[in-house]
C-alpha cells in the first residue's frame, strides 16, 4: 500500500474521530505556494471542504498559540484574506487559484 493512501486513511479516521485537524506544510522542497493542492487530498479524504479550510485557518491558529492574531476574521487582527472567483465549498480547488491576497492589511493583486 502506497504511503499517500495510508495518509489518506489516518487522516479519514482521525477527522471521524473528532480529532482536531491543522494544515501545515514542509513544502521547504517544493516550489512556494504549490501546498493548496494538498487541500483536495484532505477532501479525498473525507473531510468536508468547510473543514478542511478551517483546518488551514482557524484550527492551525489555534495549534500555534496565534488565535489572538490571526485565523479568523475579527476586529483587531491581522487583515490577513485571500479572494477566489467562487466558492471553495463548491470546488476546494479553486484555492489553488488566488486572485486577490491581502496579507497585514497590504494589498497584493493579481496573484495565482
Amino acid at each position: 500500500m502506497i504511503v499517500g493512501v495510508r495518509i489518506k486513511e489516518a487522516l479519514a479516521r482521525s477527522h471521524k474521530a473528532g480529532v482536531m485537524i491543522a494544515f501545515g506544510t514542509d513544502m521547504g522542497v517544493g516550489p512556494h505556494g504549490q501546498n493548496a493542492g494538498e487541500f483536495g487530498y484532505i477532501v479525498e479524504a473525507g473531510m468536508p471542504s468547510r473543514e478542511a479550510i478551517k483546518a488551514a485557518t482557524a484550527n492551525a491558529a489555534k495549534l500555534l498559540d496565534l488565535s489572538d492574531e490571526v485565523g479568523t476574521i475579527a476586529s483587531g487582527k491581522s487583515a490577513d484574506v485571500i479572494a477566489v472567483d467562487f466558492s471553495p465549498l463548491d470546488d476546494v480547488s479553486v484555492l489553488q487559484r488566488v486572485a486577490f491576497v491581502m496579507a497585514r492589511g497590504d494589498v497584493h493583486l493579481g496573484v495565482t
